[in-house]
């Protein structure tokens, strides 16, 4: 793909592509970027995993994770986008759209997060209308529980793990 699916005012979001490893092992690599997003460590492994699900996402639905980059540069700040998931502990989790962010420290306060989301979650609703959008963020992340709540998601459950207590939210 040569260019990206669409552009906020800050954000040019393009579908993942294998040049992307490099940049999501940057953005994973920082503890406080993972710090609510579980326990476990990452490296380049991980972080081409995760790149095989974001492109599956795409592949299999054809809706996924979109890799942000500031307009019209290079540099990857973050993903973010509504992807298909399946969490296995069902409670609405499982084989359903779910939205997702996780963007580089160095922008944090910038309303980045929210943009990205708005967008993405723009982008869903046109190319699939009336589906339930759902998402689970960590009890602890204010700043994220904040982001859906601006984007209209509301409370219908909770989920605890040994990463602490998952807060469930959906956007019906």
């Amino acid at each position: 793909m040569n260019a990206p699916v669409f552009s906020t005012e800050r954000l040019d979001l393009w579908r993942p592509a294998a040049r992307d490893h490099a940049a999501l092992i940057a953005l994973l690599g920082d503890d406080e970027v993972r710090r609510h997003l579980g326990s476990r460590p990452t490296d380049a492994a991980e972080e081409f995993n995760r790149l095989c699900r974001n492109a599956g996402s795409w592949a299999l639905y054809g809706y996924g994770t979109f890799v942000c980059r500031a307009r019209g540069t290079d540099d990857v700040v973050g993903i973010c986008g509504v992807f298909h998931s399946w969490r296995g502990f069902a409670q609405g989790l499982d084989d359903t759209p779910e939205i997702g962010w996780i963007f580089a420290r160095r922008i944090w306060g910038q309303g980045i997060a929210s943009e990205a989301a708005r967008g993405a979650l723009a982008w869903f609703d046109a190319a699939f209308p009336g589906h339930r959008v759902a998402c689970m963020i960590n009890d602890t992340n204010l700043p994220s529980l904040a982001v859906a709540a601006k984007l209209g998601f509301v409370r219908y459950g909770e989920h605890a793990d040994d990463d602490g207590k998952l807060i469930l939210l959906e956007r019906c």
